[in-house]
């Protein structure tokens, strides 16, 4: 059976370990706006018009984990 000493460094490793590749999840680039976000935008009269854009979601292999 191992000693205690070693059981703590074990199960501290172990759990760095794992923190560290928790915390990579996710997805890289830059932040998306909500969906229900609008895109303002003036013309030359001084018109403002409101779009909404659609974003494209990109699924990810593991967002059923998340």
């Amino acid at each position: 059976m191992a000693s205690l000493p070693l059981r703590l460094t074990l199960s501290v490793v172990l759990l760095a370990a794992a923190s560290t590749l928790v915390s990579a999840c996710g997805r890289r680039g830059p932040l998306e706006p909500p969906p229900s976000a609008a895109v303002v935008t003036t013309d030359e009269d001084g018109v403002v018009t409101r779009e909404q854009k659609p974003v494209a979601d990109k699924p990810f292999i593991l967002d059923a984990l998340l």
